[in-house]
């Protein structure tokens, strides 16, 4: 049984795993340093992630693939970072990339053209440049965590600075209920977002 760790407490820099550590170099790089925290249990989803670490689901930042087709098969991979509680709306995405047929990535698909896997994914260390879409509901917060490359790996950061270290447009892109308000709105009720009829839910981090 793993034994308590406080998450606002930060790792031991020297006791990283390789995968965080290519975050931190990645950040590094563009002169910025991030303060990793190690959570005590897996996160499986954003949710998860809030409790543990006592903040509002919506500042958790889900790093969710996508990706758009090339010539001869290729896939060129987008990252859309969303607010914990939203769900990211494939045509909004179309639109704002230009990309028609973009789709959601498979777990497959998601190590192989990022380097990490589903529910560790960073918005930034990946093995080639990636086009970062930021969800605008994440700029309603003044600090935000996002995944460090494992699943118990996490950075808080202020959305600024991760629209600035991931070179990510801003947009809405968020699929959101007629009823239910946006991220940060004192009346959001945080564990009732809606898919449309006929749409599956996506998954957490």
């Amino acid at each position: 049984m793993l034994d308590p760790v406080d998450p606002r407490v930060p790792a031991e820099q020297g006791d990283l795993d390789p995968a965080v550590q290519r975050v931190l170099d990645a950040a590094a790089r563009r002169g910025v340093r991030l303060e990793i925290h190690r959570l005590a249990d897996t996160t499986h989803t954003a949710a998860d992630a809030a409790r543990a670490l006592g903040v509002e689901q919506a500042q958790i930042v889900k790093s969710l693939v996508f990706v758009a087709p090339r010539e001869g098969g290729a896939l060129e991979p987008v990252i859309c970072l969303a607010a914990g509680t939203n769900r990211v709306d494939v045509a909004l995405l179309a639109a704002v990339t230009g990309e028609s047929e973009i789709r959601r990535a498979t777990a497959r698909e998601a190590r192989e053209l990022t380097g990490f896997s589903i529910g560790g994914i960073p918005p930034l260390g990946h093995p080639r440049p990636v086009r970062v879409v930021m969800d605008a509901d994440l700029g309603r917060y003044p600090e935000i965590w996002a995944a460090a490359g494992r699943d118990r790996s996490v950075f808080p950061i202020s959305p600024a600075a991760l629209r600035a270290l991931t070179s990510a447009t801003v947009a809405e892109i968020a699929e959101i209920a007629p009823d239910v308000p946006r991220a940060g709105s004192p009346a959001a009720d945080l564990g009732t977002r809606a898919s449309p009829p006929g749409r599956p839910a996506a998954p957490g981090t």
